[in-house]
């Protein structure tokens, strides 16, 4: 008995850390239309079933949310927080994101309110060292208007936000710009996706420069 006590005392891993806890959000707006929501969702799964991100987010022991989000008082928490311990987990959530139904049929866009919706749900992960709202949407805010408090309330609380601008053709001011300018926190950063088209692939290069370990 002793021996295999020793054994198991050996062969057991003690539980890594959770390095960090990442809040994906997602733009249901009324500009997201059927087949833009299907390439949003799509897009999400295959970035997160990469080989370099899956294997990113095992390392890390990283938990994963998705909130969708549109007009006033329409936020959603669609998959809940999961840490993705195996390479099965990640596999899972791949999965179930994939086929999330689309919370709101679209209507505003109230960027502020996403935000504190997001700053709020990350309570249920105290132990994680880093907090990340992912944000994603292709337009400004045109209801609610508190997307500055919000942001200062997220630096507040010690997170960090970082953007994905979807950029139509056409925009009288570039979503980038407004991400860059009003919307990421210090050492946050924005990337640009050319269309829904190109989401899965800037969202696949996001994660990897979200999850790769600071040199130096």
């Amino acid at each position: 008995m002793l021996r295999a006590a020793l054994f198991l005392c050996l062969t057991i891993q003690p539980a890594r850390a959770c390095e960090t806890a990442l809040l994906l959000s997602i733009d249901v707006s009324g500009s997201i239309d059927a087949g833009d929501y299907r390439l949003q969702v799509e897009g999400l799964a295959a970035a997160l079933s990469d080989p370099e991100v899956a294997e990113a987010l095992v390392a890390g022991q990283v938990a994963l949310a998705v909130v969708q989000w549109s007009g006033v008082e329409e936020q959603a928490l669609v998959l809940p927080w999961q840490r993705m311990l195996s390479d099965p987990d990640t596999a899972r959530f791949a999965a179930r994101a994939a086929a999330i139904p689309r919370a709101f049929q679209g209507s505003d866009t109230a960027v502020g309110q996403a935000i504190r919706f997001a700053t709020a749900q990350f309570a249920a992960v105290p132990d994680c060292a880093r907090r990340v709202i992912d944000i994603s949407g292709d337009g400004q805010e045109n209801a609610g208007f508190t997307d500055a408090r919000a942001r200062a309330e997220a630096i507040a609380a010690g997170l960090t936000i970082n953007a994905i601008a979807i950029e139509e053709p056409g925009p009288a001011i570039p979503i980038t710009t407004y991400y860059r300018n009003w919307i990421i926190t210090p050492g946050g950063f924005t990337v640009t996706a050319r269309g829904l088209q190109d989401y899965a692939e800037t969202l696949r290069r996001k994660l990897l420069r979200e999850l790769a370990k600071p040199v130096g």
